[in-house]
């Protein structure tokens, strides 16, 4: 859940949670990330935000951009 009143930035806190739900496998390796646009209706931020989040986690490795096509869950290896 995404606390405005926290203070870890909403970026980190939208990037450890989709970390989470990669490790639990709630985001298949290989599937596509939520867009964007669901992301910021979904948790009520802006794309600045979601775009931020989306960094971190490509920065951690769990996720690639492929222009145009979207942003996928990486393969882990063992």
């Amino acid at each position: 859940m995404i606390d405005p009143l926290a203070p870890t930035p909403l970026y980190v806190q939208l990037a450890d949670m989709l970390t989470g739900m990669i490790e639990r496998g709630e985001l298949e390796e290989g599937h596509p990330l939520p867009s964007e646009s669901y992301l910021q209706q979904e948790y009520g931020l802006a794309r600045g935000t979601v775009r931020s989040a989306i960094r971190v986690l490509r920065e951690r490795g769990l996720v690639t951009t492929a222009p145009q096509r979207g942003t996928y869950v990486n393969r882990r290896t063992p």
